[in-house]
């Protein structure tokens, strides 16, 4: 493979990821708030909420006021997660609860940072290749990356919710591309999702990779000649 001037990669599910999974994590809290949980049913409850969802990004809506929206849409989120489960009525105060929840997703505590990953963005580096995030998250994650020591690696960061577009919308790897003068075709992107992450990048003229994680397996990092 020739070597591209850009890699970019996806941020959660190749990056890092949650430790256990999201429904251990809301039974945890759920749990410390009073309120008996199962994981197995949060969990299930989740990613059925997390589907249904509207894509997390905002056009034409001020930089100030995208934090907020970012809460509000991670809000019905999980009431719509805990609806499903069946414990919403439990809670005295949901959104006073849902406030620690969120915070603590802004920390190093529920992730874990996948075995490979440091020595990949450590080698890509020493080829000089500059390395950038294009992500559906929101803009928590400079403080997830600055908390598990990844942020100094990379050069950009682009999120659907200031892009004001999401994966695999072109838009937001546009954006990205605009960020360090790049053509598409001198960039690859890698991330988990097919959808997401291959075919958007693909339909701009970036080489998309994809990264399986069964059950959060090692990165299979492509190999520059």
């Amino acid at each position: 493979m020739s070597k591209p001037k850009v890699i970019f990669l996806d941020a959660v599910g190749t990056l890092f990821g949650v430790k256990g999974s999201v429904g251990e994590v809301y039974q945890t809290l759920s749990n410390q708030a009073g309120v008996g949980a199962s994981a197995k049913q949060l969990d299930q409850a989740f990613y059925r909420s997390f589907a249904a969802a509207n894509a997390m990004a905002f056009p034409d809506v001020s930089n100030v006021e995208i934090p907020h929206r970012e809460y509000l849409w991670w809000l019905a989120i999980a009431k719509d997660t805990f609806q499903r489960a069946g414990i919403f009525q439990e809670f005295s105060d949901f959104e006073g609860f849902f406030e620690g929840v969120y915070q603590y997703f802004a920390t190093a505590e529920p992730w874990i940072v996948y075995d490979d990953t440091l020595s990949s963005l450590q080698r890509w580096q020493t080829m000089d290749i500059s390395l950038g995030i294009i992500s559906n998250f929101d803009s928590r994650i400079y403080a997830v990356l600055e908390a598990l020591n990844l942020k100094q690696y990379f050069e950009s960061i682009t999120i659907s919710t200031e892009a004001g577009a999401a994966k695999p919308a072109p838009l937001i790897f546009t954006t990205a591309l605009e960020k360090h003068g790049c053509r598409p075709q001198e960039a690859w992107h890698v991330g988990d999702s097919r959808k997401d992450d291959v075919k958007g990048a693909e339909a701009v003229g970036i080489r998309g990779i994809w990264l399986k994680r069964p059950s959060q397996t090692k990165i299979q990092a492509p190999r520059i000649a």
